[in-house]
């Protein structure tokens, strides 16, 4: 298994265009892999609701809950 720093060093090594088309790749693959996390992460929510696990809150209420929370974790 290569390290971080020799898997740059070999990045290194490529043309520039090589390069430039391995960040769009990898710029692809992280964008997809947050879409599915986020997806899985909303799935995870709907249950919860539907399980009673959730209450319905007006934006109000829910910013407020959310300034608490942060006030608490400062």
């Amino acid at each position: 298994m290569q390290t971080f720093e020799q898997i740059l060093e070999n990045i290194a090594d490529l043309p520039v265009d090589q390069q430039t088309l391995l960040v769009e790749i990898v710029s692809r693959r992280v964008g997809n892999a947050r879409r599915q996390q986020l997806a899985q992460e909303c799935r995870e929510g709907l249950t919860e609701f539907r399980a009673g696990g959730l209450s319905l809150m007006t934006a109000d209420e829910a910013i407020a809950d959310l300034q608490d929370y942060l006030a608490t974790v400062e």
